[in-house]
């Protein structure tokens, strides 16, 4: 019987189609490749030939040999491809098999907790016990990192406290739960801790090899897993859109841990300096900084704003208690997206009464350092400082001091220029990039002093010996930039209704104020210190939004 005639395909570059078209002279194919793929070789391809004459109509050859080898060998390379991916899939289908039937049997696995054993005394991950006799105890965390090997399930718990390395050997290890545990699950776990051999790793060199366990709140597994909501290299935004889950990073946590460290630092030195806390309002009806960068509301048919610094209110205070501070919360409308910016940070304020210019700088540089020797003398944050910042060193005494003059000098030796790209002058309010660049070239803390009053607040206090500056003070770390900004401030009472007229400000509302003045007037002066700035320049972040626990700056005000 003679073999079946092969069917003749064709294939045409200009006009054909690949997937739509089905081979005929009406519906060519485009590729000499897919065609053969199709019919598996088997047909007789012709391609159209592009040297026959337009009025002649369509005329057709048989396919070049080489173009016919080249897909024969496109062909095979399909098949053999094809064919892994179905053992593949016919091995991952024998292995989703296996496993689903190795996850039924582990169901079949209960565990109990043995009332035959002592009572299991329960402590936080890194509370310190002694191991000899070894103890049995009951933690409880959530899992952020484990390993599984045969028989054996290492898990890593976070209870905040600390980290503990936990071991679930035998059939704890085979159960459902130890099967299909999931990162950020929390857990129950009862064993006894033992010391772990010098040549492994693992928190506070001791291990909980567990007798009992019991899942309390299982995380989600596959594509809802927490690795795949929060990609600690991603996406920037995201990070922040999902940072109630990106907190449980350990850097990120690390950081907030360091935070309220410092908080607890600052108020321990004030107490040893014999400061008054005090809490001014968040709801104000006077400006502080200017009214571009204030957050207006309405307060009972009233024009009201959110504070930009407790500064004024302090003032009030130290008649009655003398220095005083606060640790509040300040606003600022700044339409900036720079990574030193936040609408909502934490203000750190002091105002001193009877000092001079010299105390009032002094102080800060004894604040400062005094802060970071209790900090750093705490274990654990200073562990988490060195890993996050492992080149930190305790700044010098005296930081170095620069006036605004020398500074325009300095910036114009250096040939840095101003935000139109010209030579500083004397009057310019240096901007955030050449203030940085000089910092961080200097390297080393910066108290820049006697600003222009021009550039300044209306209450700073004029030097007695260059009425064209004040009295003011910026405090600039490396890698951050501005951290503190102070000065002393006007005391005597006919100069600051000056300075109300001068600035455009009408006096009446600030009638308390202004009163300081009149009723036992004194030389004074303070300061407020950015918190998430101190804490970027401590823990060298980026930018001062990996500071706070929820960031707030313009466009950015969820979770």
């Amino acid at each position: 019987m003679a073999s079946p005639a092969k069917p003749d395909i064709y294939i045409d570059e200009e006009t054909g189609l690949d997937h739509e078209n089905s081979g005929t002279q009406e519906k060519p194919y485009k590729t000499v490749q897919y065609a053969y793929l199709q019919k598996n070789g088997e047909a007789s391809f012709f391609t159209r030939d592009p040297e026959s004459p337009p009025e002649e109509g369509v005329k057709w050859k048989p396919a070049a040999k080489a173009a016919l080898k080249k897909a024969a060998n496109y062909a095979d390379a399909q098949r053999k491809k094809a064919g892994k991916a179905n053992e593949l899939a016919i091995r991952e289908k024998q292995e989703q098999e296996s496993r689903e039937k190795a996850l039924e049997e582990a169901k079949k696995i209960v565990i109990k907790d043995d009332p035959s054993l002592p009572e299991a005394h329960k402590i936080q991950l890194a509370e310190k016990i002694q191991l000899d006799p070894t103890p049995r105890v009951q933690v409880i965390g959530r899992v952020m990192r484990q390993a599984k090997q045969k028989n054996m399930l290492f898990v890593r718990l976070r209870d905040g406290t600390g980290y503990m390395q936990c071991l679930l050997a035998g059939d704890l290890a085979n159960t459902y739960h130890a099967q299909t545990l999931t990162l950020e699950s929390s857990i129950l776990i009862k064993g006894q801790l033992k010391a772990v051999p010098s040549d492994h790793d693992a928190p506070m060199d001791r291990e909980l090899h567990a007798d009992y366990f019991e899942i309390i709140g299982k995380a989600p597994g596959g594509e809802d897993a927490i690795t795949n909501k929060v990609q600690m290299n991603g996406d920037a935004q995201t990070l922040l859109d999902m940072r109630h889950l990106a907190l449980r990073n350990e850097a990120i946590s690390s950081v907030l841990y360091v935070r309220q460290a410092v908080e607890h630092a600052f108020a321990t030195k004030y107490w040893e300096l014999d400061f008054v806390k005090v809490s001014p309002p968040a709801l104000v009806q006077t400006q502080v900084e200017g009214g571009s960068t204030l957050f207006e509301f309405d307060y009972y048919n009233e024009k009201a704003y959110l504070t930009q610094s407790s500064q004024l209110y302090l003032e009030t205070a130290i008649p009655s208690f003398g220095n005083v501070y606060c640790i509040e919360k300040s606003f600022r409308a700044e339409k900036s997206l720079t990574r030193r910016h936040l609408s909502e940070y934490t203000h750190i304020e002091g105002e001193l009464d009877f000092i001079t210019f010299d105390d009032l700088l002094t102080h800060l540089e004894d604040l400062m350092c005094g802060v970071l020797s209790i900090v750093l003398a705490h274990p654990r944050t200073a562990s988490m400082i060195k890993k996050l910042n492992p080149d930190f060193t305790m700044p010098e005494r005296p930081f170095k001091r620069m006036k605004y003059s020398d500074a325009i000098q300095w910036l114009n030796e250096h040939d840095i220029k101003n935000e139109d790209d010209q030579p500083h002058v004397f009057g310019d309010d240096i901007a955030e990039a050449a203030e940085r660049k000089m910092t961080d070239i200097i390297n080393k803390p910066i108290f820049l002093t006697h600003f222009p009053t021009e550039i300044k607040a209306f209450y700073m206090q004029k030097d007695p010996q260059d009425p064209r500056v004040t009295e003011s003070v910026d405090c600039l770390m490396p890698g951050v930039g501005e951290i503190i900004g102070g000065s002393m401030r006007m005391d005597n009472y006919e100069e600051l209704m000056e300075a109300y007229t001068r600035n455009g400000i009408p006096s009446e509302p600030y009638y308390w104020y202004t009163d300081l003045r009149r009723y036992g007037t004194s030389p004074h002066g303070g300061y407020g210190l950015g918190l998430e700035r101190f804490l970027a320049w401590l823990c060298k972040q980026h930018t001062v939004r990996d500071t706070c626990l929820f960031p707030r700056y313009m466009g950015r005000c969820k979770p």
